[in-house]
């Protein structure tokens, strides 16, 4: 799926599926190929990448015909500027609370090179851009799609004026930074945490945009269908990290039961409890 077909169906409310991947190496993009995934979401937030690993992994996730997605670390324009001119189709922003970030988010990725004083101008409405100029960005800019994270109170009460911003393609909640801003830590069955998500979800596709979780563990799978049935189209299943991870340890655990040496130097701490 290349931006634009990943934009039509995040808009149309079309399910897409994708992973978090952090592991630059090589063998990488052509084993995850093989899944059949939409597209990848790269974390800058959270995973160390240097921009030229970074522009790596887009360009070849993209020549594979997987959509690169990345967070950057902060509601940064010139960061998200940065992520699209390495191959990035998505940019995604994390702990989003306000209407004038996602306006910066909303110039950086959709209205490019336009920059200072006259793109401040344009977004505030002071200024309009002729027929030429519009055109001009829209081609130049087909295809990046502007992604909010939700992760907090301030983003669910400003969310019906972050959903008036023009131009934006997906809601993204991060459900641990959620539930820790509500106050009930990794607590997602409680009813606050599903009102939020729920909320976030039906606002959205009544807004024509796509919505989704980042979500780990089995938890996530059991609750696929409820989230589906109140209109999520962006899956995020895991990440490279967790999967691996956790299958490591049940592939040690069950050799280690079947050798005799259950219970040694064993260890509780599951790879999902990373919070990527």
């Amino acid at each position: 799926m290349n931006g634009i077909d990943l934009g039509k169906a995040l808009r149309g409310g079309v399910r897409v599926y994708g992973t978090c991947v952090i592991s630059p190496a090589p063998q990488w993009p052509r084993m995850i190929a093989k899944t059949g995934l939409d597209f990848v979401f790269i974390d800058t937030e959270h995973i160390v990448l240097d921009r030229a690993q970074l522009s790596w992994m887009c360009q070849t996730y993209a020549g594979l015909g997987m959509a690169p997605i990345v967070r950057i670390p902060a509601p940064d324009p010139y960061l998200a500027t940065q992520m699209v001119d390495a191959g990035a189709v998505g940019v995604i922003v994390p702990y989003v609370e306000s209407v004038s970030q996602v306006h910066d988010l909303r110039g950086a990725v959709k209205l490019r090179p336009l920059k200072g004083n006259r793109l401040s101008r344009v977004l505030s409405g002071e200024e309009q851009l002729s027929q030429e100029e519009r055109q001009y960005l829209t081609d130049y800019n087909q295809g990046n799609l502007c992604i909010v994270n939700i992760e907090s109170i301030p983003a669910l009460n400003a969310l019906d004026d972050i959903l008036a911003v023009p131009d934006i393609d997906a809601l993204l909640i991060g459900p641990h930074d959620l539930s820790i801003n509500l106050g009930i830590p990794e607590q997602y069955d409680h009813a606050r945490f599903e009102e939020a998500v729920r909320t976030v979800f039906q606002k959205g596709r009544n807004a024509g945009v796509g919505v989704g979780m980042h979500y780990s563990g089995s938890d996530g799978k059991q609750k696929l269908s409820k989230w589906a049935d109140w209109g999520m189209n962006l899956v995020i299943h895991s990440s490279d990290l967790c999967i691996v991870g956790n299958t490591l340890k049940q592939d040690i655990d069950v050799f280690r039961a079947q050798l005799g040496d259950a219970g040694k130097l064993s260890t509780n701490v599951s790879v999902a409890d990373l919070h990527v």
